[in-house]
């Protein structure tokens, strides 16, 4: 990923807060039959290891355990949030006309060991909790589902039908390209641009840049 220092997202915490908020993530393989990709909700266990580990699943009808052995690097990109930006919401362009149009986003990449684990055990932890975090997210206004909710001859087969996956982080990248090359009146109001037009999240983010949050 190309990152300009003024880009660079160095914070763990943070890091570590978008991997958990934004956990779709996409994981990239080089395997047998070459690149694949997969979109996977993933759990963060910072605890675990050196520098933390990735948990996840996949469908056992999915050929990409199949294609990567353990040990082998894959990469896993989090995309938190992302947001078009108009020259024409930058005052300085309505003087000097010298802006273009940019996209500003978040994202983390994570690089790390794969190692398959298909055990019913693992499988069943990693998709009690993503479950129980998740439902309790969801703010439906009912109780949280949960995997007892099922017949348990239904969950046994749903699960013998997933298989589980690991992640031993080596490395994790940050960039937020939220216009910090750019003068203050500027960042400002662009990100008002984006407030009015319900980009929330790329908005705060901006924001934050230039109250020094971020």
């Amino acid at each position: 990923m190309y990152l300009p220092e003024h880009f660079e997202e160095t914070r763990v915490e943070e890091l570590q807060r978008i991997v958990t908020d934004y956990p779709l993530g996409v994981l990239f393989v080089n395997g047998l039959s070459g690149l694949d990709a997969n979109h996977l909700p993933f759990e963060l266990d910072p605890n675990a290891g050196e520098r933390g580990r990735l948990l996840a699943h996949v469908a056992r009808a999915n050929p990409v355990w199949k294609e990567v052995q353990d040990g082998d690097e894959v990469l896993v990109v989090f995309r938190a949030a992302d947001a078009y930006v108009s020259p024409n919401w930058y005052p300085s362009k309505h003087e000097t006309h010298r802006q273009v149009p940019t996209w500003n986003y978040l994202a983390v990449h994570v690089r790390g060991k794969i190692r398959i684990r298909d055990d019913e055990r693992f499988v069943r932890g990693v998709v009690a909790r993503l479950t129980r975090t998740h439902e309790v997210r969801s703010e439906s206004g009912s109780r949280p589902w949960r995997m007892t909710d099922s017949p348990k001859d239904y969950i046994d087969g749903m699960l013998k039908a997933i298989v589980g996956i690991e992640i031993d982080i080596e490395k994790m990248i940050g960039k937020a390209k939220l216009s910090q090359n750019k003068e203050e009146r500027d960042r400002l109001n662009a990100a008002e641009e984006l407030r009015k037009r319900d980009e929330r999240l790329v908005s705060e983010a901006m924001l934050n840049t230039v109250r020094g949050k971020g």
